[in-house]
């Protein structure tokens, strides 16, 4: 929100007090806006304000430069409140070519700055982007603060003196774009230039030219005193006090399955097949074998999910991921570890689909798949991380789930918190409880489907144990012996046993809580995944409107926490936004016989909290 001060009365050196703003670079996926975006989000950490991101992703790998299929986007939105979600509109857009322009102009707010790169609007550029017209000159852009610069232009005779060919020259704009976007919100240069200076360590010219274009931007916003151009000041956020670092959902979630293997005492085997957006979890873990994590790329998603169950059946944490198109290919593996009831965790990072889809977008439209997608009766426990920092407390989650049940767990994240970073406090991990693992050493009486009286786990023997030679394999086994058996009454007491072993972790989670409002009212917003953030922020905007409505967040996807199904009925009407066609509102009329109406997005962009906030006071006739 900003101060009543307006442009016009400020002086040139005199900085406006805002609360917030949201920033969106965008340009060709060859200029560097994930970096730019990354940079700018570590300064403004650094700079004690709160945040969230959105980096947008092109899915073509090399789509012909400067067409919109090569778009590259990061959006961040920071503050001095708390900030629940990366904006619903930018106040700047930065389009460093006409293709970034048109895919991204839409979500400009009305009367926002937009800084365009001009020298990058030539007739070629503008013909591969779609325009008849140059956007600059025909009036179609008089709702926005209008900023045209020759940043290339700028960028090439702010490097001139360091000999750099012309292609290595314009590749430094992203560094002039953001020193600019430093003067603009007061920001602090030096940790860049030390990125710098470490990136192109070899290259050291590279490196003193990116920090010369970063240093001339700066230096262009603090003399330019052009309409459009302003400095701000955003105050640090009240935060609790702590070690932060910033975080994405990758590696929170790569991080907590090291801490849940640890607190269980177990050595951990990733494997994995590289896919969008899941390949940065690999990319976290292949690093850390120091602390017993062992990564594994497979020939395919099906070897990786079998090479999990091999190293879960001997004695390690299993692990494997995938997106939504690889999770099809694990599901008859995944079918086998319930079978055989051995602990494996499945992480899917959702994207729009169906088959390959949109790759890079978001979506949460794989909850079907992981609660029923399997031949057979084959239930397995599903968790959904909320955020990227929520993303380590549900890995340790998972990984507590499937050793002490012995089976499956799925766990699922997006390729909004895949990507997206906040600020996380960085827990003790010394303090996590421990649940070490027990495994079967005693001959007497032995079979591999022994069971556990509370809980129904299957004993675990890791093979090689003496007196504890065992077989298992996809085939029925007896109940009594844990041989094969096609005995009709033995599969049905296998197939129940099963079942109730899941539903009795119920019992082993917490009570579903209510995130805002009462626990009975007029109408409850029942979220899960990534939806969270969007979420509570609309249901208090529309609680502090005066309406009688509560926000429900669910983590523990199957089972559902058992006293859910009366917190529901306590409510006159069941609201549930997610990114799919109503996947969690089926699942909840169907099990607890609740009229919960669905608000569904399937563009493959988040929500943003206006629209879930319209879709409220609609449901509720206001």
């Amino acid at each position: 929100m900003r101060s009543s001060n307006t442009a016009e009365q400020l002086q040139p050196t005199a900085r406006e007090e805002i609360e917030s703003a949201v920033v969106r670079f965008a340009g060709d996926s060859g200029d560097g806006m994930q970096l730019t975006g990354s940079r700018f989000t570590e300064a403004t950490a650094l700079a004690g304000n709160d945040l969230a991101t959105f980096p947008d992703f092109p899915a073509e790998i090399r789509a012909p430069a400067g067409t919109t299929f090569g778009v590259s986007a990061f959006q961040i939105n920071f503050g001095s409140a708390k900030i629940a979600t990366a904006g619903d509109a930018p106040d700047v857009l930065i389009a460093m070519n006409p293709a970034a322009l048109k895919v991204n102009l839409r979500d400009l707010r009305p009367g926002g700055t937009l800084i365009v790169d001009s020298g990058s609007f030539k007739d070629r550029d503008l013909k591969k982007a779609g325009y008849d017209k140059n956007p600059l000159e025909d009036g179609s852009l008089s709702n926005y603060q209008v900023v045209p610069l020759d940043i290339s232009a700028l960028t090439m005779e702010s490097v001139k003196q360091f000999g750099l060919t012309n292609k290595e020259a314009l590749r430094c704009k992203n560094m002039w774009t953001l020193g600019l976007v430093y003067w603009m919100y007061d920001r602090n240069r030096k940790d860049t230039g030390d990125y710098l200076k470490q990136r192109f360590a070899k290259r050291p010219e590279l490196a003193e030219a990116n920090i010369a274009a970063m240093n001339a931007g700066h230096a262009f916003g603090e003399t330019a005193e052009m309409p459009g151009i302003h400095g701000f000041r955003v105050a640090a956020a009240h935060i609790a006090p702590g070690l932060y670092r910033t975080v994405t959902g990758a590696e929170a979630l790569a991080w907590g399955l090291v801490a849940g293997a640890q607190a269980v005492d177990l050595k951990m085997v990733f494997a994995s097949y590289p896919i969008t957006p899941a390949s940065s979890i690999l990319h976290t873990l292949a690093p850390l074998k120091a602390y017993g994590v062992t990564t594994f790329q497979a020939e395919d998603e099906i070897a990786a999910a079998c090479a999990a169950i091999g190293a879960s059946y001997a004695g390690s944490l299993g692990v494997t991921s995938s997106s939504g198109p690889g999770i099809a290919l694990k599901m008859e593996a995944v079918g086998l570890a319930i079978g055989v009831e051995l602990p494996l965790v499945v992480v899917n990072s959702q994207r729009a689909g169906p088959s390959t889809g949109l790759p890079t977008k978001t979506e949460q439209s794989d909850l079907y798949q992981s609660v029923y997608g399997r031949n057979g009766d084959a239930p397995v426990v599903v968790l959904a991380a909320r955020s990227a920092s929520d993303c380590f407390e549900c890995a340790v989650e998972a990984v507590r789930l499937a050793v002490r049940y012995m089976t499956p767990v799925f766990l699922l994240t997006d390729g909004y918190i895949a990507n997206a970073a906040e600020p996380w406090a960085i827990p003790d991990v010394s303090r996590l409880p421990k649940h070490p693992v027990r495994f079967r050493t005693e001959k007497e009486g032995f079979h591999p489907f022994l069971r556990d009286d509370e809980t129904l786990a299957r004993v675990w023997a890791v093979p090689g144990t003496p007196g504890l030679q065992h077989r298992i394999g996809g085939l029925e086994k007896s109940y009594t012996s844990g041989h094969i058996s096609y005995d009709p009454e033995n599969h049905q007491k296998m197939t129940d046993t099963r079942r109730d072993k899941i539903l009795r972790i119920a019992g082993d989670i917490p009570p579903q809580t209510v995130s805002q409002g009462r626990p009975m009212g007029k109408m409850a917003v029942v979220g899960w995944g990534s939806t969270f953030g969007p979420v509570s922020r609309a249901v208090e905007n529309v609680r502090a409107k005066g309406h009688d409505v509560a926000h429900i967040h669910i983590r523990h996807i199957w089972p559902m926490p058992r006293n859910l199904g009366d917190l529901l009925r306590g409510y006159e009407k069941v609201l549930v936004p997610e990114m799919n066609t109503g996947q969690l509102r089926t699942v909840l009329r169907a099990e607890y016989l609740v009229p919960a109406e669905g608000l569904n997005k399937v563009s493959g962009q988040p929500f943003k909290i206006a629209e879930i906030e319209e879709g409220i006071l609609k449901h509720l006739g206001a």
